[in-house]
């Protein structure tokens, strides 16, 4: 069976590529590296000659909401229209737990317009949303320095590990299309900023954080129901705390 990975040299793409291989299939890593762009189309009729199934882990490159709506628009009708001429039976798309809820976030809006196309598609699809990865989690708290301290939600998120978004997403592709969607998380909600505080704890950074009800996540001000799965989520073993434990004790 073969099987052609969008977005298959990132994180997500290149483990669930080698995933998939190690399982004995047919496995092609499509991205603007081996020749295959959605945005223009270049490679795609190539990529998915004789595939039966297509998985779009791609992501855009800008978290802009202007500029990512492009990009899961154009690449999304782009990636449909090529499937369609291919004769995909089966559309698996990588996306985010909350996009159909947080509507003040333009990169979660544009996450929820490339739900909607795929679900407008006559091709069978399932679409798998993930909450945040373990490993973006000290971007994330990154990127909400302000002034000398960090500034985030104390909104409930349910994190996973990217090891487990994988084997979720491996189950899904090698499964009947489910025309639906399933959610994917951790075991764990745990406040945004107690996240952040345990991972810069853990990398000996001392400048405080900041719990802030009014703190933005891509644009949007959070609540305890933003970020977490609903009741019926495929939930993961792997606990936070253990993952942060041994990606230190790897360094």
């Amino acid at each position: 069976m073969k099987i052609v990975v969008i977005g298959g040299s990132g994180l997500i793409g290149s483990k669930l590529v080698d995933l998939l291989r190690k399982g004995g299939h047919e496995v092609v890593a499509a991205s603007p590296n081996t020749g295959v762009n959605t945005l223009t189309g270049q490679g795609l009729p190539e990529a998915l000659t004789g595939a039966q199934i297509v998985v779009d882990v791609a992501n855009s490159p800008s978290l802009d909401g202007k500029e990512a709506m492009e990009f899961f628009l154009t690449s999304g009708r782009n990636l449909l229209a090529a499937e369609a001429a291919a004769g995909v039976s089966h559309h698996v798309a990588l996306s985010v737990v909350g996009t159909q809820r947080i509507a003040d976030s333009g990169y979660l809006c544009a996450k929820a317009a490339q739900e909607n196309l795929i679900k407008a598609s006559p091709i069978p699809y399932s679409i798998v949303q993930s909450t945040q990865f373990f490993e973006f989690i000290e971007r994330i708290a990154k990127g909400a320095f302000d002034g000398d301290v960090y500034r985030l939600s104390p909104a409930l998120v349910q994190p996973i590990a990217s090891d487990d978004v994988v084997a979720a997403l491996a189950d899904v592709t090698l499964g009947a299309p489910l025309n639906a969607t399933v959610e994917v998380a951790g075991p764990e909600a745990i406040p945004l900023d107690e996240l952040a505080r345990e991972v810069l704890s853990a990398r000996e950074d001392p400048r405080p954080i900041v719990a802030d009800a009014h703190a933005r996540y891509f644009g949007a001000e959070l609540n305890d129901q933003s970020l977490t799965p609903g009741p019926n989520a495929r939930l993961s073993a792997n606990r936070f705390g253990d993952w942060l434990r041994q990606s230190v004790a790897a360094i």
